[in-house]
């Protein structure tokens, strides 16, 4: 199963609360400064409905393969993008299996979708069977908090946050993930949300590489 998009709540009303939620300006910045590195063939995993579309450089990509489970959500994108330079491909697919070839895509993107993949390390595996040996991964999240006292807090919200917001975990550390799956991270950064955004805990962001033989 993708994630938990199978209730009535899931099918009809989550895709729009995600939407609503990650437009805020509190992403922005992030999109901004890290969404411009991708290059080449680029496959984004939990393309959703498209948010990072303007933020990439259009110089750079060409092309790009959008994968999501949900079926509302790729309709959502695919309204965005329609007026883009580049061809934009929307694919219906868990990221844990993804119908793509061996050493596919130069650049995966991953923005706020750790959160929600039932399965983030086969994922992240999954992510680089498709990755050239040459390829980048480039990923926004946010995830556990850094203070202890909000770290207790999201393990209390963490529940009744998830059936809200579409099978998003409050509680993941994306760094921890990223390394377990065997990734060398070239870039990290760590930042605060926004006092109106403390229940995502800490914003992450990080530049990885497949792991050479």
């Amino acid at each position: 199963m993708c994630r938990s998009c199978l209730s009535w709540y899931g099918r009809r009303i989550a895709p729009y609360v995600i939407h609503a939620g990650c437009s805020a300006n509190a992403f922005t910045p992030m999109r901004k400064r890290m969404l411009p590195l991708a290059e080449g063939i680029v496959v984004e995993v939990g393309f959703g409905s498209g948010l990072n579309l303007p933020y990439y450089d259009a110089a750079k990509v060409a092309r790009l393969v959008g994968v999501d489970p949900d079926i509302t959500m790729l309709a959502l994108a695919k309204r965005r993008s329609s007026s883009l330079p580049f061809e934009v491909e929307p694919l219906r697919a868990c990221g844990e299996s993804m119908p793509l070839t061996d050493d596919f895509a130069d650049t995966v993107v991953v923005t706020y979708a750790l959160c929600s993949i039932p399965q983030p390390l086969a994922a992240l595996r999954e992510i680089q069977r498709i990755l050239k040996p040459t390829g980048r991964l480039i990923f926004i999240e946010h995830g556990q908090a850094e203070e202890p006292r909000r770290r207790r807090w999201q393990e209390r919200l963490n529940r009744p946050w998830g059936w809200f917001a579409g099978g998003c975990q409050l509680n993941r550390d994306p760094l921890c993930l990223v390394r377990q799956a065997g990734f060398w991270l070239l870039e990290e950064e760590r930042q605060r949300f926004p006092l109106s955004f403390w229940q995502l805990g800490t914003h992450y962001a990080g530049v990885a590489t497949r792991p050479t033989a």
